[in-house]
């Protein structure tokens, strides 16, 4: 069973309809029982980082889903909660990635929030098995994760090289939206569910 974290952060059709196009009926959940249980966790997420950890920490979340030891995929703001603290509203993070998510600079020449296709650098992990180089996905956001030791793919934009992936253990997150990012953000879910 697939579970999708639910905390009132958007985004989570467009995830629930791209699992359905690949057969799997996933569970919306901020149920900690159900979470642990899960075969596989998705963590969505468009929206603003301190009201997202207000409501995983009122539910007791934070503690459930750092602790989870199944395949677990953040996905853009999900990404962001798992790194240890975000710039946006001074935000603590879940700290799965010891990292500091960084608000976009200005005065780059570049559109703040980066939105659009853009080609992702990846590694060699799971994940990314059958993607060719320099693969166009779909990002939109004005937060980045550096680069640091959990790096697995980085992006270009605003004269920065940023990370657009990162993994620790069974915890990968993904800074682009796999789920609005074609055949290759279908083969990157695919690849996920394959783990």
């Amino acid at each position: 069973m697939v579970a999708v974290v639910k905390y009132n952060a958007g985004n989570i059709r467009s995830v629930l309809c791209a699992l359905g196009r690949l057969g799997v009926n996933a569970e919306v959940t901020d149920d900690p029982s159900v979470l642990r249980g899960a075969d596989r966790v998705v963590f969505p997420g468009v929206g603003e980082a301190s009201t997202a950890m207000a409501y995983l920490r009122e539910k007791g979340l934070d503690t459930v889903l750092s602790g989870l030891t199944q395949p677990f995929l953040g996905i853009c703001l999900g990404m962001q909660l798992m790194c240890s603290f975000s710039e946006e509203h001074d935000t603590g993070g879940l700290g799965m990635f010891d990292t500091t998510v960084l608000r976009f600079p200005d005065g780059t020449g570049c559109k703040i929030p980066h939105m659009g296709w853009n080609t992702i650098f990846c590694s060699d992990d799971p994940l990314f098995a059958g993607i060719a180089p320099e693969s166009y996905v779909y990002f939109v956001h004005s937060y980045y994760a550096p680069l640091c030791g959990g790096t697995l793919a980085t992006c270009k934009y605003a004269g920065l090289t940023f990370s657009c992936a990162l993994r620790k253990d069974n915890f990968r997150g993904v800074q682009f939206h796999p789920e609005k990012s074609g055949a290759v953000g279908e083969r990157i879910l695919r690849n996920f569910l394959a783990l």
